[in-house]
C-alpha cells in the first residue's frame, strides 16, 4: 500500500441535495388546512347577522354623534329597531306586532334594558310629537337600550312572540 491510499479510492456519491419542490405531504395537507380556516373565518366574518348588526350599530352611532333632538331621536331609533328586527326575524313575523305586543317585545330582547314604561315613552315621542321632560337623559337611555337590543337580537333566535 502507498502513502497516499485515499487518492485511489473511488470518489464520494452523496445523493442530491432535496429540493423544496414538491414539499412533503405534511405541507400540502397544512396547506389545505390552512385554506379551509381561512374560507372558514371569511364566511364566519361576512355572516349577514354579522354584517346587519355592525351596520346597525354604525347608524345608532351616527344617531348618537348627529342627532340631538330627542324628538328627532325617537323617531331615528324606532325606525332602526323596526327595519332591524324585521331584518333579523323576518318581515312577516315582526310586521305584525304593534303597540304593546311590539313595546314587550322589545322589552324582551333587550333584556329589560328597555322596561315598557320606558319603551312607551320612546314610542309616544316617535309618533305622537309628546316628548318627556328629560330629554336628554331619555335619549340616552333610549340609545343605551336601542344598542342592548340589537346586540342581544343578533345573538340567537328571537324569543316567542307575545300574543
Amino acid at each position: 500500500m502507498s502513502a497516499d491510499w485515499r487518492a485511489q479510492l473511488a470518489p464520494a456519491l452523496a445523493p442530491a441535495a432535496p429540493g423544496w419542490w414538491p414539499p412533503a405531504p405534511g405541507w400540502w395537507m397544512l396547506a389545505v388546512l390552512m385554506a379551509c380556516g381561512g374560507w372558514y373565518l371569511i364566511r364566519a366574518w361576512r355572516h349577514p347577522t354579522r354584517v346587519r348588526r355592525r351596520a346597525a350599530l354604525r347608524e345608532l352611532q351616527a344617531i348618537r354623534a348627529t342627532v340631538t333632538d330627542p324628538l328627532l331621536a325617537a323617531r331615528a331609533l324606532e325606525s332602526l329597531l323596526r327595519r332591524f328586527a324585521m331584518a333579523q326575524f323576518g318581515r312577516a313575523r315582526m310586521a305584525s306586532l304593534t303597540g304593546a305586543r311590539w313595546l314587550a317585545f322589545v322589552a324582551d330582547v333587550s333584556g329589560g334594558r328597555l322596561a315598557p314604561r320606558e319603551a312607551t315613552r320612546l314610542l309616544e315621542s316617535a309618533f305622537g310629537d309628546r316628548v318627556p321632560d328629560d330629554r336628554q337623559a331619555s335619549r340616552e337611555h333610549w340609545i343605551v337600550a336601542a344598542e342592548a337590543f340589537i346586540r342581544r337580537a343578533a345573538r340567537g333566535r328571537p324569543p316567542d312572540l307575545p300574543r
